[in-house]
């Protein structure tokens, strides 16, 4: 593992970690010991083949589903050791962004973003007219209040589906394939949103993401899932990294063979 040099020991602490997780469904195992950090403020990019088990890293942090082994840590807290009902104050820490919107087609824009403010807060109308309005301002939308999702373009879905994401003010933000379907002038307008959100909030960011170009680009920090483990370091070290499966996962975006036995990182 080849970490970046420590300039803040506060920003560098990880806000997020996995350790010696494993995670089966039934007989399929899609991690068999897998350990991860995410910093405290950082973009740190999720990115590994088919199967690889990324998305699974997203529903591990929420608590959606639970490992068969190891540890997770949000915020200092070890959710594992939660109930249900304990896991209620870590989730407020949490927004997500997800990879088609998942936006009610029967609600407006506005109901869309209004409705987690009108369950979780007691916000006035006024309030929550106001906060709905700065979401978009931050996405760069205006003028869409009242368009239901099937009236949006991709794009703009992706916009709507981010604005809703930090409406509650999240400190940490899920994002899952943010870029999934978009023409090259889309994936750079939401690739700077995401960029700019995570400036503006401080958020600690992490993306589940199979667009390479886009992760050099933003990401603090990378990390690649492989068959047996993970590797991790900046976007630059990956880039100058002789690692074959790295080159060939940089190369092709997919297919990545077994490790040599000389291999070095």
């Amino acid at each position: 593992m080849v970490s970046p040099s420590v300039t803040n020991a506060t920003r560098d602490d990880p806000h997020v970690e996995l350790s010696r997780v494993r995670m089966a469904f039934g007989d399929r195992e899609v991690f068999r010991s897998v350990s991860c950090r995410f910093r405290r403020g950082r973009i740190s990019v999720v990115l590994g083949g088919s199967g690889s088990g990324k998305s699974t890293v997203l529903r591990l942090i929420g608590g959606l589903v639970r490992p068969q082994a190891g540890s997770i840590r949000v915020d200092g807290d070890d959710i594992l050791q939660r109930s249900e009902r304990q896991m209620y104050p870590i989730r407020k820490k949490l927004g997500m962004m997800f990879q088609d919107g998942a936006l009610l087609d029967s609600m407006t824009v506005f109901e869309n973003l209004a409705f987690p403010l009108r369950e979780h807060t007691a916000g006035s109308k006024a309030e929550i007219a106001a906060a709905v309005r700065a979401s978009l301002d931050a996405v760069g939308l205006s003028r869409v209040d009242d368009l239901l999702p099937g009236q949006l373009s991709g794009g703009m879905v992706k916009r709507v589906a981010l604005a809703r994401a930090i409406i509650m003010r999240p400190i940490i933000l899920l994002c899952d394939e943010p870029f999934s379907g978009l023409d090259p002038i889309s994936v750079k307008l939401i690739e700077g949103l995401l960029v700019r959100v995570n400036r503006q909030l401080h958020a600690t960011m992490i993306i589940v993401s199979h667009h390479i170009a886009s992760t050099m680009r933003m990401a603090d920090n990378v990390i690649l899932l492989l068959p047996d483990g993970t590797i991790d370091g900046t976007a630059e070290e990956l880039r100058r990294s002789t690692d074959p499966r790295v080159v060939a996962f940089l190369n092709e975006g997919a297919d990545v063979p077994a490790p040599a036995a000389d291999a070095r990182w």
